[in-house]
């Protein structure tokens, strides 16, 4: 594999295009809808926006989303990937990642990031620097782990949920569908769907929609 194409030229693209060089990749194309206007990212080259690609999708080995909107990030997914799009993992050289594990088409997992025997992620999922998935949980599609977030031992995380940076969650804590758990968060009870928990221990302060 040699192309690989990222839609998304933003400070989350600059890592999975690193990634992917260290996994690589001898060509990165970017493409952004801020396209034309914006035509450089660093030394990666913006070739076209979300149409551009679509158009010559078939030409990369493997497209990923750098969008940190979980929603659109999974929207965006499965557009490209009716086009025709091919999506794979890509792994940080330095993450540590269960041969035990499951890990679903778009995900990325950053530097220093675990993820132990039997847990399994879904899709188009970010488990980002220095995260930790434990032993048989189980990440729906469209999750953020931030960095330093911690998941122990069979936790559960539904669909399009963000765990912010540094949070943890304790063994056997199931959280719902579009949750948000607040940086530092130390989360010891079920969270509900839609549901915004911060603090030590984590409490519920809104639901979403």
């Amino acid at each position: 594999m040699t192309k690989c194409a990222i839609l998304g030229a933003s400070g989350h693209g600059k890592v999975i295009a690193e990634i992917a060089e260290l996994n690589g990749f001898k060509q990165i194309d970017f493409f952004d809808d801020r396209w034309p206007q914006t035509l450089q990212l660093e030394h990666w080259h913006i070739i076209g926006d979300t149409d551009s690609l679509l158009s010559c999708i078939q030409r990369y080995d493997l497209v990923f989303i750098a969008i940190g909107d979980n929603a659109i990030r999974i929207q965006k997914q499965q557009e490209l990937m009716q086009a025709g799009g091919h999506f794979g993992v890509l792994v940080h050289p330095s993450a540590v990642v269960s041969a035990y594990s499951v890990l679903d088409i778009g995900t990325v997992v950053m530097a220093n990031a675990v993820v132990n025997p039997f847990a399994e992620i879904g899709k188009a999922c970010i488990v980002n620097t220095a995260a930790t998935i434990d032993h048989d949980c189980v990440v729906a599609d469209g999750v953020h782990l931030s960095p330093g977030a911690h998941l122990a031992g069979g936790v559960k995380v539904g669909t399009l949920s963000w765990i912010g940076i540094g949070a943890s969650v304790k063994q056997l804590v199931s959280i719902g569908r579009n949750a948000v758990v607040g940086a530092g968060a130390a989360v010891v009870m079920n969270i509900s769907d839609n549901q915004t928990v911060v603090g030590v221990p984590a409490k519920p302060i809104s639901r979403k929609g």
